[in-house]
Order: structure tokens, then sequence, then C-alpha cells
């Protein structure tokens, strides 16, 4: 099994131009985590597919400039922002940002998330707040300002990268994690409701196992390899993720809201 190489462009990254699908032409696109990994591989999808995008990061600016530089050789507007997304002081301040140079929101997409190798014997109480509020308390915070924007607009595009792991458990430990994803699951069946009558859909994507940085460096090699053993479909990549909530954010998701697409390659049937 190949280790994905993220400094390399991403498959896909090239589709742009004047005679790329155009769909989202004109959309404002923020994307939460999208530096590396799967955030950049939905950040790509969705400026091939037409849209301006806000490139959230935390902790890595040199690769979120990589993943804009993407975005503008397709012909798209990329905004780069640093933001710690479980903080509501620099969700304010990265909104602000967003509004500042783009005016709009259409599309958000909450995928800033993190886990570490750890069960419930090794989690401290500590891991336990630091996991809950990177992958939870942001998709609140970020769902929060998009929503006020949203309303406004009466239009917009929610879109929760949750996990497979949030509706069958995790295999190896990862009680956090998949707290997280869970909760994000009822989340997004909430706030579909709250946001219905205002034009805007909120929707999830559960992926199985997809090769990213975070797989390797959560996982490692041999638990890698077992779990795309149990996937028929094997080992998902960052594009898959991209195009499904590219789907959700066009005309075919349009009468689609607090659904969960189970993107698992097989391994979690329902």
């Amino acid at each position: 099994m190949k280790k994905a190489v993220s400094n390399k462009q991403p498959k896909g990254a090239d589709r742009g131009g004047a005679g790329a699908s155009a769909e989202l032409n004109g959309k404002v696109a923020l994307v939460t985590g999208a530096s590396r990994g799967l955030g950049r591989g939905i950040a790509l999808v969705l400026a091939e597919k037409g849209a301006d995008v806000l490139i959230n990061y935390r902790s890595n600016r040199q690769q979120a400039e990589e993943t804009a530089r993407h975005v503008r050789d397709m012909g798209r507007r990329a905004l780069v922002v640093r933001a710690d997304v479980s903080r509501s002081a620099e969700v304010s301040r990265m909104f602000k940002r967003l509004l500042d140079t783009f005016g709009r929101l259409d599309i958000l997409v909450n995928n800033a998330g993190t886990s570490q190798p750890k069960d419930i014997f090794e989690i401290s109480l500590a891991d336990w707040h630091r996991i809950l509020n990177t992958n939870l308390t942001s998709c609140f915070l970020c769902s929060k300002a998009a929503m006020e924007i949203m309303k406004k607009q009466q239009s917009g595009r929610i879109v929760n990268i949750s996990s497979v792991v949030g509706q069958r458990g995790a295999l190896f430990g990862h009680v956090h994690y998949a707290s997280t994803k869970g909760g994000m699951l009822a989340f997004t069946k909430t706030l579909a409701r709250t946001a219905a009558p205002l034009g805007i859909t909120v929707n999830a994507v559960a992926p199985a196992i997809t090769e990213t940085e975070l797989l390797w460096e959560t996982l490692g090699r041999k638990r890698v390899k077992e779990l795309a053993a149990k996937s028929p479909l094997g080992l998902g990549q960052p594009r898959d993720v991209g195009l499904c909530v590219a789907f959700l954010c066009g005309e075919a998701g349009d009468r689609i809201t607090g659904a969960t697409i189970d993107l698992n390659g097989g391994a979690y049937m329902r």
C-alpha cells in the first residue's frame, strides 16, 4: 500500500479551467481544516466545480498556501485564513475576513478534526476535551456563524464531515473521536430542521478509511492495512469525499437535507 505524499499535486487538481464543470460557479465555500487531507481534497473539487474557496488552517500555513495555489490555478479565488475553529473569537474573525473578501457564503464544510491512538484506559479528561472541541465544538461555532449569513441570503449548504465510526463505533479505541462523529450526525439532523425553512440544507458525509496524513499518523501502517482489508472497495481517497460534498452542494442536492451519505466503500451497510 502506497503512502500518500501531501506535497505532490493532488489528483484532479488540474481539471479546472475553461472546459471544467462550473455548476458551482459564483459560489463561495469555506472549508475548515483545508491545508491537507480530506479538507484539501474537498476544497479542490469545489474549486474544480466553480467555487471560490476560503481555506482554513490552524498550524501549517505552507500546506494551506499549497492548497490555495491549486485553487488559483483553476481560475478561482482563494483566501487562506488561520483560525482555531474551536475558539469563538477566532471563528468570528475568520467569518469577518470571509465577508470582507467575498461578501457572501454559500457553502460551509465542517471538516476540521483530529484523533489520537488511545482507548478509554489511556484517554485523559484533557484528551477528551481537546478532541471534543476540535471536532464538534468547531462544527457548532462555524455553523452558527454561517447560519447568520445564510439566513439573510435565504440560501446555503452546510456539509459536516463525520465518519463511519459515528455509526458503528471505532475498532481500535478512539472512543472520544467516535463520540464526536456520532454527535455530528445528531447535530446535522437537528440543524437541518431549523435550516430548511430558510432555504438552507444541512447534510453529513460519513467516510470510512480514507488515505490521509491523519490516518497514517494515528493508526500506523499495520492497522491501516487491517482496516482497508475490511472494505470491499478498499482504501478511499480525499477526492472521493470532495466529489460527494460537491454533489450535495450542487443542483442534485436541492432536495436532500438531514441526510448522511455513506461513503465507506461497503465497509458498513445499513
